[in-house]
């Protein structure tokens, strides 16, 4: 959904009283997951409820070395054993207290989000006293305010009116709860106690048991609830609570004509490359990245979280002086993404390689949204090879990674393009893949001073050959010309990321294959163990970026 809306900030949500340890760990970890392996600008959600100093500070300090800029400060709901709120020993009463703390601790880092009710607070239905809250958290250093959601739009615009009155000028967002199911509609609507005019019934509940009919009229009457407060003057954005769901959402947007235009897309900070930058601010200076990872980006960043912000290649990479990749282990205590269940559901239990074949043939035609080694589903770029791919698969030869040749493909293509506009892209041929051991010396022989192919390959006992010229240097296999800026070169083939990579990828297939000891699944089991033992892990590189011929795979199909 960011990819298709780009929002300002994707919100990362707090427990309302839950147990804070656990939630404040899983909170910042999403923040910085969000904000150094997607590049996503954030808003941490951060509440009084118990809520010690201690845990703030933690949570504080992990979302500013994260890069997040964004905080909404609440003082949330009663914990779940209580019924009525009251403040944790060593923590803050009133959510103006958290505001006034953040400012006082981080200065103008943060911009400082706090609640507003415009149509009360559940816990306080004097208007004016609600008013003069508000302009304590505004005062205490809070710089936006998001509302509570809303139906009643005259009625919000009314209030919009008598807060400008009140003295408080900082940009109102109002809460927009978008219309999925009645029921759900209704439900919401109590839990914050909130007027339904009565337009939204009579629409609606004749329609009720239509779940598709009261999505699709709910998100017209949000349109033009949406429209009026835009055409009202005191709005210029719109905060969308969308309970993780994206499809209504984006209808919404659309049919407000506010989904970005292609020139948008292009030029969004963080599209710059062809991968999406990290918005950590240890990593700004990163501008290029190994191919092997562009699947896998989580682990990518985890693996060099430890580098330094000078360590980062910002033009060249892969001389003696590159910083060594980190240890597996900071990854987490597994590589797979999936967890064991969702892995079985996803890829069952192949028990021979035409399985294997199958389960990439698959990912390759969209059936499939990731395998162990690819997080990420592929995009369209990978069409023009697709036949080559799946067929390459069905011939015994498991395909990994790829990228097409492009010659000179304009920065704002579609499906190819990156970068600044008005640029030209091009990219390397470039194949990564699984070959039989017994493969491997008529590969190598037909690639024998072969100076247009470069290749590597290693096995699970780090047995190397190459014919690149000089392992010790980088293989630029995406660059981009654009006006007024040097050459940019964000991927790169490199001995010693290929060799961290090769690390990496035999410890998936060990840790797939854990799942299937755990059921005493011989087949699937001797399966991986044969993946891992008799196949040789080979990349490619075509450097002939103008050839139309497909040498790369002429060449295997001879093997």
């Amino acid at each position: 959904m960011y990819q298709s809306s780009l929002p300002q900030f994707i919100d990362v949500t707090w427990n309302a009283g839950g147990v804070q340890s656990k939630m404040t760990q899983s909170s910042t970890d999403l923040v910085s997951t969000a904000q150094s392996v997607l590049g996503l600008e954030t808003c941490l959600h951060l509440t009084c409820t118990n809520m010690p100093i201690k845990q703030i500070d933690d949570a504080l300090k992990d979302a500013f070395e994260s890069g997040c800029q964004n905080i909404l400060a609440l003082r949330g709901d009663p914990p779940k054993e209580g019924t009525e709120w009251e403040p944790c020993k060593g923590g803050f009463r009133y959510a103006k207290d958290l505001v006034a703390y953040i400012r006082e601790k981080y200065g103008n880092h943060f911009d400082i989000g706090v609640a507003a009710y415009p149509e009360n607070h559940p816990e306080e239905d004097n208007s004016q006293l609600n008013l003069e809250y508000l302009k304590q958290k505004i005062d205490a250093g809070a710089n936006f305010v998001i509302t509570q959601m809303f139906y009643d739009v005259d009625n919000f615009i009314k209030w919009c009116h008598d807060v400008r009155q009140f003295g408080i000028d900082v940009p109102i967002i109002p809460g927009i709860m978008p219309i999925t199911t009645y029921s759900a509609f209704l439900r919401r609507s109590q839990w914050g106690s909130i007027n339904i005019p009565k337009h939204f019934i009579d629409t609606l509940d004749p329609i009720k048991d239509d779940d598709e009919l009261v999505r699709d009229k709910g998100t017209d009457l949000v349109v033009e609830m949406c429209q009026k407060l835009l055409d009202s003057g005191y709005i210029n954005h719109l905060h969308l609570y969308t309970m993780n769901l994206e499809k209504t959402p984006l209808m919404i947007l659309e049919q407000l004509g506010l989904l970005p235009t292609e020139t948008e897309f292009i030029n969004d900070p963080v599209s710059v490359l062809p991968w999406r930058k990290s918005l950590n601010p240890q990593r700004r200076n990163e501008e290029v990245r190994p191919i092997f990872w562009q699947r896998r980006p989580y682990s990518y960043v985890a693996r060099t979280s430890q580098w330094t912000i000078d360590e980062f290649p910002n033009g060249r990479f892969g001389d003696s002086s590159s910083p060594a990749f980190g240890d597996l282990d900071l990854v987490g205590y597994s590589l797979f993404r999936q967890s064991p269940k969702k892995a079985l559901q996803l890829w069952s239990t192949p028990k021979t390689m035409t399985d294997i074949s199958q389960l990439v043939i698959n990912y390759l035609q969209g059936k499939l949204v990731c395998l162990p080694w690819s997080d990420t589903p592929l995009n369209h770029e990978v069409d023009t090879m697709l036949t080559h791919l799946i067929m390459m698969n069905k011939n015994g030869i498991i395909t990994i990674n790829s990228q097409p040749r492009i010659n000179g493909e304009r920065s704002n293509d579609k499906i190819h393009g990156w970068g600044p506009k008005d640029g030209y892209v091009y990219q390397k041929q470039y194949l990564e893949f699984l070959l039989p051991r017994e493969k491997l010396n008529k590969l190598t022989e037909a690639l024998e001073g072969n100076e247009i192919m470069t290749y590597f390959a290693i096995d699970v006992q780090d047995n190397l050959s190459t014919n690149h010229p000089d392992g010790s240097k980088a293989n630029a296999v995406t660059w981009g010309i654009f006006p007024g800026r040097e050459v940019l070169q964000p991927t790169i083939v490199e001995k010693v990321s290929f060799l961290a990579w090769k690390e990496e990828f035999y410890k998936i297939l060990e840790d797939w294959k854990s799942i299937f000891i755990k059921d005493n699944d011989s087949e699937s089991i001797n399966l991986l163990q044969l993946l891992i033992n008799d196949y040789v892990l080979v990349n490619i590189v075509d450097n002939d970026f103008v050839s139309t011929e497909d040498q790369i795979f002429t060449l295997l199909m001879t093997l």
